[in-house]
């Protein structure tokens, strides 16, 4: 007992990455192009470390087609909360395939877990926030476990709560990296339209974001693309992401 006592002792449990080493990237790839930065951080000193996070939603094929260009064998993670529309699922699958990801890990909330915590499967209908710590922050924690840096589709411009978001961040000890911070539609959209990208099948139909299925409703014209999100609650992010209405680390 006491060996291995010793030998836990010598793990090194310490982070991969601290705010300072976030604004350090800020400042350091601060007015490189999204590609670029991608490329040198992927084929250099995160290669292997990092995982891209995707929602599959309706903006995700621009991030997943520049990492695809750079490396088909990131591993890309999709968290089914199990109450996803199957018009995303449809798509990760048709994308995930047409851009050529050779590592596509699909995490699920614990049976477990959802047996004690939402036996009815209702409890985005009374504690939004608790659905997604059981449907999202968990299975999302579990899949990150093995990497020291994430890739993030988030931008600025999607809801008020964004706007100050920075292109790195800490999270949990590992580096968040937000490659389009602050990309607007329009150059969303000529991305889609230059590299011949699907949409997703919703986003036609006036959902703009495009989360749960209990969650997400239809946003009318000149509201924030993420207000179709809990639109009942007092409620803007899942879990994952901490609201960034704060000054950018610089």
């Amino acid at each position: 007992m006491g060996n291995a006592l010793r030998k836990l002792d010598m793990i090194d449990v310490s982070p991969a990455f601290t705010s300072a080493d976030a604004a350090a990237m800020e400042a350091r790839f601060a007015g490189v192009s999204a590609q670029e930065m991608l490329r040198t951080l992927l084929t250099g000193e995160l290669a292997g470390r990092t995982a891209a996070v995707s929602s599959f939603g309706a903006e995700s094929a621009v991030l997943l087609h520049m990492v695809s260009e750079i490396d088909r064998d990131v591993p890309v993670v999709f968290t089914n909360t199990q109450k996803m529309f199957g018009e995303t699922l449809a798509y990760r699958d048709a994308l995930a395939e047409r851009l050529g990801f050779t590592d596509l890990r699909v995490f699920r909330p614990d049976p477990r877990l959802l047996a004690i915590k939402d036996t009815a499967g209702l409890r985005w209908s009374y504690d939004p926030d608790g659905c997604c710590d059981l449907r999202k922050v968990e299975p999302l924690r579990r899949a990150l476990a093995p990497f020291d840096a994430w890739i993030s589709g988030r931008k600025g411009f999607q809801s008020g709560t964004r706007q100050a978001l920075p292109r790195f961040e800490e999270d949990e000890g590992r580096l968040k990296i937000n490659p389009l911070a602050d990309w607007d539609k329009a150059r969303l959209d000529a991305y889609f339209a230059d590299h011949d990208l699907p949409r997703h099948p919703l986003e036609a139909q006036g959902y703009l974001s495009i989360g749960c299925a209990p969650c997400t409703t239809k946003v009318a014209p000149g509201e924030d693309p993420r207000a179709g999100r809990w639109r009942s609650f007092d409620k803007v992010e899942c879990g994952i992401h901490a609201p960034t209405n704060y000054d950018p680390i610089i």
